[in-house]
């Protein structure tokens, strides 16, 4: 399974030898669980190193002037985590790979994953080319008064970049929305991370942008790709928004990332495949040329016997037969040395595809395990844990008891609500605000204190004025005699629960 993927402009100060030094160091002082011992690269262009349960390997193409380096470790519940680094000197790109093997033992592991040191170690040495007029960075970069067209020209559409653009703008308080340094070392090597210094500064986008710009406490995400448009998510005030729109944007860009295509020669797998082919290539016009001579051989042979004399014959005889034996003896090795390179080409493709089957197989076992949902979730966040599945379930659940027994779709409706354990935390909480409602006669403290305890925060100014968890959205204002005291608690809770439940 792919995790990361990237492909970065190298700076050409870059030497093949600095690429493996840095490869080496990004080995020595990285995590200490993935440090191999004993390394001493004596300048070796195709080298192995090996310690226990991991290995780093190091291959040259010359012919297109690449240098494939790979690094395994393989987890003791058999998980295999494949590093890659492929780096073009005739192009000056390099791609960075993350990828996941699987076993069937290690279907159930955590897949959480941080992004390769080795893209900041690339980036504190200046090896990373610009891309148009901004930098490849690990901190975000701020965006005040005298850089704000850098916001109006990403938003506007008339800049793009290689890599993708997040804008991050200030909330209503200016705050940031999220923890910006902790998702531009997140997303680097993968996008520009563009964040505003102060909303103050909101007019004046809205002036430049027609409007079109994201503000107080939204983030824009800004793809290469015109087809794809961008996101917006938007920032409402809610328990762990941070993680959330955090989470949300390295999952698109990531998403994004992976998915772009991505040349043979710049995947682990295509480079060695191009060196085999290219060995084989080499091999052919060795044998044909063995070929050729032995013909030649033949010939001269052929010529010679019939300028021998009949006293020679059990001479000539003896030569042809040594000749014919020579000749025997470089065609099977010819056909001994086509043999093993077919056989080395199969060994390979059936990797490849055993590759393939193991990411489909994934996909498939995936797709069958219970905590996949059914539904991907859309930009609503959960007021309370579990919200949004209540919801859901509950509409299932209401369905269900509409739907005809003994039919396909009562059989799916029932299995989804029995396969995800249907709490009716929403119709509790319904209850008890009708319960809380019911002889509404005025606001007092214990009805305040229930209707706080279910979500609902009162406004500072206006005592009889709600808005459940806060959100403008779900406003509700109680009357602060009611006139007709059984009437009134009921359509209190009727607007109330056609508001929040």
């Amino acid at each position: 399974m792919l995790l990361f993927s990237t492909i970065l402009e190298i700076d050409k100060k870059l030497t093949k030898d600095d690429f493996i030094n840095l490869v080496i160091e990004w080995n020595q002082k990285g995590h200490p669980e993935s440090v191999i011992s004993g390394i001493e690269w004596n300048g070796e262009r195709n080298v192995r190193y090996e310690d226990e349960n991991k290995c780093l390997e190091i291959q040259e193409y010359r012919n297109k002037n690449i240098i494939a380096v790979r690094f395994e470790k393989r987890e003791s519940d058999g998980a295999v985590w494949d590093t890659d680094y492929i780096m073009n000197f005739s192009e000056m790109k390099m791609a960075v790979r993350l990828d996941r093997s699987y076993i069937e033992e290690a279907l159930n592991v955590d897949t959480k994953f941080f992004t390769p040191f080795f893209i900041s170690m690339l980036i504190d040495r200046g090896y990373i080319l610009k891309d148009g007029n901004l930098e490849v960075r690990r901190t975000p970069l701020i965006v005040d008064e005298e850089n704000l067209d850098l916001i109006v020209n990403v938003t506007n559409g008339s800049a793009r970049y290689k890599l993708p653009v997040v804008i991050i703008t200030k909330t209503f308080y200016d705050e940031d929305p999220v923890d910006i340094n902790k998702l531009a070392k997140e997303l680097k090597g993968v996008a520009h991370v563009l964040v505003q210094k102060t909303n103050c500064t909101n007019p004046r986008l809205k002036e430049l942008c027609d409007g079109n710009n994201e503000y107080y406490g939204a983030i824009g995400i800004y793809h290469p790709n015109p087809a794809i448009g961008h996101r917006r998510y938007l920032y409402r005030m809610s328990e762990g928004i941070d993680r959330i729109l955090s989470d949300k944007v390295t999952r698109t860009v990531m998403q994004y990332s992976n998915s772009q295509m991505v040349g043979s020669l710049y995947t682990w797998f295509g480079v060695n495949n191009a060196i085999l082919q290219d060995r084989l290539a080499c091999k052919r016009e060795e044998n044909v040329e063995a070929e050729a001579g032995r013909r030649k051989a033949l010939y001269e042979l052929l010529t010679l016997k019939s300028d021998l004399d009949q006293t020679k014959e059990s001479m000539r005889q003896q030569a042809l037969k040594e000749a014919k034996a020579e000749a025997d003896r470089i065609l099977d090795d010819f056909e001994g040395d086509m043999q093993k390179k077919d056989s080395e080409i199969e060994r390979l493709t059936s990797e490849l595809q055993k590759k393939e089957y193991e990411i489909s197989w994934l996909r498939a076992k995936l797709d069958s395990m219970t905590d996949v949902p059914v539904l991907i979730a859309g930009d609503e966040d959960d007021f309370y844990p579990g919200e949004v599945k209540d919801f859901v379930l509950s509409a299932v659940k209401k369905e269900l008891s509409a739907t005809e027994t003994r039919t396909r779709r009562y059989d799916v409706l029932a299995d989804i609500l029995n396969a995800n354990n249907y709490e009716a935390i929403g119709e509790q909480r319904a209850e008890e605000a009708k319960r809380l409602l019911s002889n509404y006669s005025g606001m007092t403290p214990k009805l305040k204190k229930g209707l706080e305890d279910i979500g609902f925060i009162f406004d500072q100014s206006d005592h009889q004025k709600v808005k459940y968890y806060g959100d403008d959205r779900y406003t509700i204002i109680y009357a602060s005699t009611p006139s007709d005291k059984g009437h009134g608690g009921k359509n209190n809770a009727r607007t109330t629960m056609k508001k929040a439940f």
